[in-house]
């Protein structure tokens, strides 16, 4: 899939390709005991030079000016094999657009995007929530002219490895919210140890608790859920693209499987309950595909109803997602279930990235809510 006809996405697309296939393929398994095992320090390093994280920024800060259609081309790839690092690039774009959003390119450019380490270069962020709905926001106050968080921030995904997180928070009693750049250097920042998943067990999360942490204000006061909106649909792209990539690398797999293992005489791939399995996943995922294609598309675009396509596109990718993995699971029978086959892996991933930015549920009530108030 690419979002148009563009050489330099097409190069793009096979580093991407490239990368997943030798580095994060072939120790898959490694990777995901984190946080019991290693952290891969060196994966995220070699991503880092490869551009990865400068997808979706202009060039004029620092980055590779490619949008959403870039970083969609190299989520699907990479999710294909691992989609932890998929996790991380999200929530680091994410939080990019958001700046972006409440023009803030000052505070990037100062804070953020000439640095040559990849972890201060990378922002935490709270990826799997939107505020609007399940309020885990911490509270500000103002004391000389300064503004300083305290409470709890949950789930802030890269917390644990980044040198500023984006984190909202908002005035005690009110409903609006605000986002704020937090130091997490800071001695009023405590972070806790990084919590176990149920998927993206290498993209990592941690609850950062604040107090009277200094912050610095990103755009507007009371602003939140204006960026919040504004980006989510727009993300709603990548997500589509994770989902897309996840079902690609579970047919693949359940396929070849399916070729080589032999039981009662046959080839399984000749049994006709494995054919309509096989048949299953390979529809959703080209549905998925043509549905991001069309969607990315709009998108880049800025077509009419731009929004819907997106959003719809991310809502349904990652619905057939959870299917297409379960019934990969199936094709490997009982081997589906062990970690060094990558089914039970993306299984898991699957329902983790269905999450991003608020639950399935919420977002399906927040598409009709928007097409009630258009009639």
């Amino acid at each position: 899939m690419l979002c148009r006809a563009d050489k330099e996405l097409k190069l793009v697309d096979g580093a991407a390709t490239d990368f997943a296939n030798k580095v994060l393929a072939p120790n898959r398994e490694e990777y995901d005991q984190y946080p019991f095992g290693q952290f891969w320090d060196g994966v995220v390093k070699k991503a880092f030079d490869l551009g990865f994280f400068h997808l979706t920024l202009p060039a004029e800060l620092e980055g590779m000016g490619h949008g959403l259609a870039g970083l969609s081309v190299v989520l699907k790839s990479i999710c294909a094999q691992d989609a932890s690092l998929g996790g991380m690039l999200f929530t680091n774009a994410m939080a990019q657009e958001i700046l972006l959003a409440a023009k803030a390119e000052k505070l990037l450019e100062e804070k953020i995007v000439k640095q040559e380490d990849v972890y201060k270069f990378l922002l935490a962020f709270p990826a799997f929530n939107n505020p609007s709905e399940v309020r885990h926001v911490a509270t500000v106050t103002k004391s000389k002219g300064k503004r300083l968080l305290s409470g709890d921030v949950q789930y802030v995904v890269l917390g644990g490895l980044s040198a500023y997180a984006l984190l909202p928070a908002s005035v005690e009693g009110s409903k609006d919210f605000s986002f704020f750049l937090v130091d997490l250097a800071s001695k009023k920042v405590s972070l806790s140890e990084p919590i176990f998943s149920l998927g993206l067990h290498a993209c990592p999360a941690v609850d950062i608790t604040l107090d009277k942490a200094p912050a610095v204000l990103v755009g507007e006061e009371g602003a939140g859920k204006k960026y919040f909106d504004r980006v989510a649909d727009r993300m709603a792209v990548a997500q589509a693209a994770m989902a897309t990539g996840i079902m690609e690398g579970c047919f693949a797999e359940a396929l070849a499987y399916a070729r080589e293992r032999e039981q009662g005489g046959q080839k399984i791939v000749n049994w006709s309950e494995v054919r309509m399995m096989l048949a299953n996943i390979a529809i959703q995922a080209k549905s998925a595909e043509m549905m991001l294609s069309r969607a990315c598309e709009a998108v880049d675009q800025k077509q009419p109803k731009w929004e819907a396509a997106a959003r719809v596109a991310a809502i349904q990718a990652c619905a057939y997602a959870c299917e297409a993995t379960t019934d990969g699971i199936q094709v490997l029978g009982g081997v589906g279930y062990m970690k060094d086959h990558g089914q039970e892996k993306r299984f898991r991933d699957a329902k983790q990235i269905q999450a991003l930015m608020g639950i399935a549920p919420m977002k399906k009530l927040r598409h009709i809510r928007s097409i009630l108030e258009k009639r």
